[in-house]
């Protein structure tokens, strides 16, 4: 893993790019518009295996792929964690009695299109159903890369209207899709009509754009947004080959400007669920200012069954971290129950055994010690 302090401005980039000017590639327009998007281009840029290019075929309707130059260029060899979240894969054609279309309910949640409304003080406005990545472990599959899901200005003011006349809603998660895909002008113009409302509290802006096209973290984009604190944002690094110079240069950007900035990691097989991958990213992560908020056990969405982990292998590694790292790098280990039962999280068991008054603990090296869980005597 490369140490922004010490790395070089940029990234390799792959030799299709390599004589790209330094302008056009720092563009994140630029980015959007040279996106891999066809089994024709891919295979002139990466060796597919047979796996990889029956994968493409076979989702092409269900879930079609997309990758930006920036994010294409950190592939490696066929087992890359950045290549198996990217690139389709047969194994997605994977099916389980417990794949879901829409596996939080959020439809059924939906009092108003565009708008999802669970949990009593939060509501999520889905403003684009574009992104830069289409994560091949995404939960919006049903929606995401598809133009007609992406809503209207008339969807999104009846949203808007909603959210208004509802003022237990405190907290308002901007996703879709990735809303950076909007221009800085509609952002902004996002922003002011949700400020407008005097009982909204805060702004999330949910985001992968810091990993997959960091250049769209610009002084404009943020220049425009400030005025609209407090604004969180909830990012999404997986694995430590994201951890590039420039995915740092998007957070501390984020960060110098007053935003707060937290990680939602998925628990992926095979691509971060061991304990040093995930010591590592979140070490990097709170270097830039990062806070690693989740780790998220993967939605039981269709073509995902190949990625999903057991929920024990992210319990088990909440309890190699306890002890080994600061808690500010000790996220949160969540599953989101299906059918929209909201999310729990889960923890270690570190309670050896209870006599009595005397409660025996595990601590982080495995020494036992004993807490005594006693009243003051009376008096």
């Amino acid at each position: 893993m490369t140490d922004p302090r010490t790395a070089p401005e940029q990234s390799t980039r792959h030799p299709r790019w390599a004589a790209t000017p330094d302008e056009q590639w720092s563009d994140w327009r630029w980015q959007m518009r040279n996106r891999v998007t066809t089994l024709a281009e891919l295979e002139g840029l990466l060796e597919l295996t047979a796996d990889e290019r029956a994968g493409i075929l076979a989702r092409a309707d269900a879930f079609p792929f997309a990758i930006t130059p920036y994010y294409l260029s950190l592939v490696q060899g066929p087992d890359c964690p950045v290549r198996r979240q990217a690139v389709p894969h047969l194994d997605e054609t994977i099916t389980t009695p417990w794949d879901l279309v829409d596996p939080l309910a959020e439809e059924e949640h939906s009092p108003v299109p565009g708008l999802s409304h669970r949990y009593p003080d939060r509501a999520l406005l889905y403003v684009t159903h574009n992104c830069p990545v289409y994560c091949r472990h995404c939960t919006r599959q049903r929606k995401v890369g598809d133009a007609t899901s992406a809503p209207d200005r008339g969807a999104l003011a009846a949203a808007l209207d909603y959210v208004r006349r509802t003022p237990a809603i405190k907290d308002v998660l901007i996703s879709g899709g990735d809303p950076l895909s909007l221009s800085d002008a509609r952002l902004a113009e996002i922003a002011a009509d949700l400020r407008s409302i005097p009982s909204v509290e805060i702004l999330r802006l949910c985001t992968r754009n810091p990993v997959t096209l960091p250049q769209r973290i610009t002084p404009e984009l943020l220049a425009t947004l400030r005025p609209f604190h407090p604004i969180f944002v909830n990012t999404h690094f997986n694995h430590p080959r994201e951890c590039t110079p420039e995915a740092a240069l998007a957070l501390n950007r984020l960060a110098d400007a007053g935003f707060a900035v937290g990680n939602q990691m998925v628990l992926l097989r095979g691509i971060n669920d061991d304990a040093q991958s995930v010591e590592t990213l979140n070490r990097w992560l709170l270097r830039q200012r990062c806070r690693p908020y989740y780790i998220l056990q993967c939605d039981p969405v269709g073509g995902t069954a190949h990625l999903r982990t057991p929920v024990q292998a992210g319990v088990d590694i909440i309890d190699r971290l306890r002890g080994r790292v600061s808690g500010l790098g000790v996220p949160q280990l969540v599953v989101d129950l299906p059918g929209g039962g909201g999310k729990v999280t889960l923890v270690p068991e570190r309670l050896v055994r209870r006599e009595g008054a005397h409660m025996v603990f595990r601590n982080g090296q495995g020494r036992e010690f004993t807490y005594v869980d006693s009243p003051l005597p009376e008096t």
